[in-house]
């Protein structure tokens, strides 16, 4: 047993009845020294130690094991460890969760390094689900921690004012990320053509990126029926959301997806694309929290200390503000959204018969789909060619390589 002298930081320990002082030891948080030579009692770290109180009433305490110090002593330096790889999954969640109990992954300094660490070595285990819907100043804050996260299978974004160029477009098309995302909600970012032209341009012309993708939301963005083209490289799609944009249902937009995509309509919404199931997973999802609520209360004390509000007030911040948030509402009216069109679309089974889409013009004698004729012409022409020693005929892509694709190349 022992008591602490919370004045003098003293050990006292009591053997016998009688009370005496531990010689030469100090519980106090280490300090750095100028030279290796100790010149004063060993001191160790308050951590080091657990302290409990018996039936009595007295202070007792007693040193952690040896595994919990040196994984204390890790966590405080993660961001100079090289590698995890190879440690246990065990080792590995018990390590993040210290290094989150000491506010490592709040410091902008440290929290990428130590961040790439983790998810090099457990991948979707970190994160395998992230929802930032509507949280534009947490991705504009924390956008080199997020990405780091290059396991995710889910990703939100809708809402977050991306716009055509943002640069968070890289990392989605990187290729340690394209290998596993196969939700992407893009929704309500002002993206036009020419942003999903930039979005798709390293998938079409380097075939990398995305390749996994099987659910798209594009919804309430201005986009045409001219980015359909550019969405045929995704060869994984089969489901997409294009409610709320410039496209109006009909034969000829359900005839369109269907021969470039294979997509058919859905008559009733598709649960899939329900944002309640939006939501944040893995050891990291702690961090996120810890990063909203820190970016809360950064914005409070800014508004104490910053004296130039009403300035920016007096110059048009309130129409700024206003004009924003009807690009990119934050809180999204419920019955506006229920009056306007759904818009899903969907890959039907392999195992079901082909959907018939009455084309204009045609007759009652040519209700085959489409898309069949072009599979038939196309197993002809093969057929055709294998009985020529020539060459193959050259292969016109819908998505033709522009100037304007080579250019947004080279950026990557």
């Amino acid at each position: 047993m022992c008591d602490l002298d919370t004045g003098n930081g003293i050990i006292y320990v009591r053997e016998r009845g009688l009370l005496r002082r531990v010689n030469d030891i100090v519980l106090a948080e280490t300090k750095a020294v100028s030279s290796c030579r100790r010149t004063g009692p060993l001191v160790l770290r308050k951590e080091h130690f657990m302290f409990t109180y018996n039936a009595e009433g007295s202070l007792r305490y007693s040193a952690k094991s040896l595994f919990d110090i040196s994984l204390l002593f890790i966590a405080d330096n993660i961001h100079h460890v090289d590698s995890l790889s190879g440690f246990p999954e065990q080792i590995g969640e018990r390590l993040f969760a210290a290094a989150e109990e000491k506010h490592i992954f709040l410091n902008p300094d440290t929290a990428p390094r130590a961040l790439q660490v983790f998810s090099d070595a457990y991948g979707e285990m970190v994160l395998v689900s992230l929802c930032l819907r509507n949280r534009f100043p947490l991705l504009s804050e924390r956008i080199n921690e997020i990405k780091t996260f290059h396991s995710l299978k889910s990703l939100d974004l809708f809402g977050c004012r991306l716009g055509d160029s943002h640069e968070i477009f890289q990392h989605l098309t990187a290729n340690s990320l394209a290998s596993s995302l196969s939700q992407l909600f893009i929704g309500g970012n002002s993206l036009s053509d020419v942003g999903l032209q930039r979005l798709t341009t390293p998938i079409r012309m380097l075939k990398k990126g995305l390749n996994n993708l099987q659910l798209l939301d594009l919804s309430y963005n201005p986009i045409s029926e001219r980015a359909f083209g550019y969405l045929t490289c995704l060869p994984k799609l089969q489901n997409l959301d294009v409610s709320g944009t410039n496209l109006k249902l009909g034969t000829v937009l359900k005839k369109n997806i269907w021969d470039l995509m294979g997509l058919v309509h859905s008559e009733k919404p598709l649960d899939i694309f329900d944002h309640a199931r939006c939501k944040t997973e893995g050891w990291a999802e702690q961090v996120i929290h810890q990063w909203e609520t820190n970016a809360t209360q950064m914005q409070k004390q800014k508004k104490i200390e910053e004296s130039r509000t009403s300035a920016l007030r007096f110059f048009g911040r309130q129409k700024f503000v206003r004009d924003v948030l009807h690009a990119t509402p934050l809180v999204w009216d419920k019955e506006k959204d229920d009056k306007r069109q759904t818009l899903h679309f969907f890959k039907p089974e392999a195992n079901r018969c082909t959907p018939e889409i009455q084309i204009p013009g045609t007759t009652d004698d040519h209700k085959e789909p489409s898309r069949y004729n072009v599979k038939k012409r196309q197993h002809q022409l093969e057929n055709s060619d294998s009985h020529h020693d020539g060459p193959p005929a050259k292969r016109v892509s819908l998505s033709a390589l522009t100037a304007e694709d080579m250019d947004l190349l080279n950026s990557y």
